[in-house]
């Protein structure tokens, strides 16, 4: 019997021209854009259709705007198609902001909320680092305890004081490192005298998921106190723990440590896998997480959603 999760993208999923196809298509999708935009004040909508780039990536600006594609096409599923998750769903995940969007997906926070404290968490990243100093790289043909050996060593340069870190295991042989600027170069290095295949600086904005991170995690406690969770009607596999979680508070203290925690995302498709889940539905923009989950857990199906061509496929086997 097929048992199914629901996988939300996080950072670097983001394109100009996500969602123009479901609000043309959809007026539950449309109202989710709607909600959004109305929520931040911005036309956030506007700038997913058209661009600019630029404008798009910056980290407050591709956080909620991913969260409401995803849910966007949550919605049509549920109001166009039918869906009901606590029949048909078994666990919902997502990767780092897609955590976000997995809460709302079940009723932890509400879209509107979960706008805000995407955009809140976006700011706080932004600001937590000067721009120059941080920087994260991926290495690939690299398991997660081999990561974290060489960023010990490059943590260990020339005044000891830097640090660097695993900010996502993503499986695969594919670990994100992060920190000071100088560190993660440093660990580059190491990486490529050990042989490792490949490693490279990746153009982000900050140094998300390690210890540079701490104010941006004091920034989200504080926004919790004003919108904390509530009971969400499935479990969601947290990305600091890899395990089900349910708790309001014990997601809240999850959400706070997951700032500066490495993304568990390896352990979290194979937990899931470990719980019975045979198909992943990606929803939202891209497909990065279905890519993960077929070199994961290769014996599951992993099916990415976020086209109206992709919602009529998956209504007829969901």
């Amino acid at each position: 019997m097929a048992v199914n999760a629901l996988i939300f993208p996080g950072q670097g999923s983001q394109a100009v021209g996500m969602g123009r196809d479901l609000a043309a298509s959809f007026a539950p999708a449309r109202q989710v854009f709607e909600e959004v935009d109305e929520v931040l004040k911005q036309k956030l909508s506007k700038l997913m259709f058209e661009g600019p780039a630029e404008e798009l990536t910056l980290t407050e600006n591709a956080q909620p705007a991913l969260m409401a594609v995803s849910l966007a096409v949550l919605r049509v599923l549920q109001q166009e198609g039918g869906l009901n998750l606590k029949e048909k769903i078994a666990l919902v995940a997502g990767h780092s902001l897609g955590e976000y969007s997995a809460l709302a997906a079940v009723d932890a926070f509400s879209i509107a909320d979960t706008a805000r404290l995407l955009k809140l968490r976006g700011q706080a990243m932004q600001k937590a680092v000067a721009p120059s100093l941080g920087a994260m790289a991926a290495l690939l043909g690299v398991e997660l305890e081999t990561a974290r050996e060489i960023c010990a060593e490059a943590e260990e340069g020339p005044d000891g004081r830097e640090t660097v870190g695993a900010a996502n295991d993503n499986g695969g042989g594919q670990v994100v490192i992060s920190g000071h600027k100088t560190a993660v170069e440093r660990a580059i290095e190491i990486a490529k005298a050990r042989g490792i295949k490949r490693a490279m600086l990746l153009p982000v904005s900050a140094p998300f998921h390690c210890g540079l991170m701490a104010p941006a995690a004091d920034a989200m406690a504080e926004a919790f106190a004003n919108i904390p969770p509530h009971t969400p009607i499935l479990p969601v596999i947290a990305n600091v723990t890899a395990a089900k979680v349910t708790d309001p508070g014990e997601i809240r203290d999850l959400l706070v440590t997951q700032v500066t925690a490495t993304v568990r995302w390896r352990e979290s498709v194979e937990e899931m896998a470990r719980l019975g889940v045979t198909n992943f539905y990606e929803i939202g923009s891209g497909k990065v997480l279905s890519g993960l989950v077929k070199r994961i857990a290769p014996d599951a199906s992993a099916i990415p959603v976020g086209s109206p061509a992709d919602i009529e496929a998956v209504l007829k086997v969901v």
